[in-house]
């Protein structure tokens, strides 16, 4: 459980690099949205695991599931500022 938080938390803040990095002429609020999904994401996916795998407390498993949610929500808002940028 640790080693896939760490792993999604690595993943992922490349991905926020990546949208500090995003051209600052993108219109809407997309790519702002992605890196606070990210942020959040991170923040409940990767800490619940290591919350679970430290401390064996059950009901943080229940934790996770959103901030796999925050993560694929993240990637929409990418994918759809890409596609507004066209």
């Amino acid at each position: 459980m640790y080693e896939t938080g760490a792993r999604y938390q690595m993943y992922h803040a490349l991905a926020m690099l990546g949208v500090g990095f995003a051209p600052p002429d993108i219109p809407g609020r997309l790519i702002p949205a992605a890196g606070w999904c990210f942020f959040w994401g991170t923040i409940l996916f990767s800490g619940s695991l290591y919350m679970l795998a430290l401390t064996g407390i059950p009901w943080l498993g229940a934790v996770t599931p959103i901030g796999g949610i925050l993560f694929l929500a993240g990637w929409a808002c990418l994918a759809g500022a890409a596609l507004q940028s066209k």
